[in-house]
């Protein structure tokens, strides 16, 4: 394992908190799925999860 680094959030009210920390929270996963390798476009299993019809 590399080096661990923490994200501090700054406090905010519960009603806003879902809409404020989503942005930073979407670009950790899309840095952590680059890391990794993933392929942030075509996720494993998707075909399977979404159907269209």
């Amino acid at each position: 394992m590399r080096s661990m680094k923490i994200i501090t959030m700054p406090r905010v009210d519960d009603v806003i908190a879902p809409i404020f920390y989503t942005v930073p929270m979407q670009l950790l996963s899309y840095h952590v799925a680059l890391i990794k390798g993933t392929d942030v476009d075509q996720p494993r299993n998707l075909a399977k999860a979404v159907t269209v019809e």
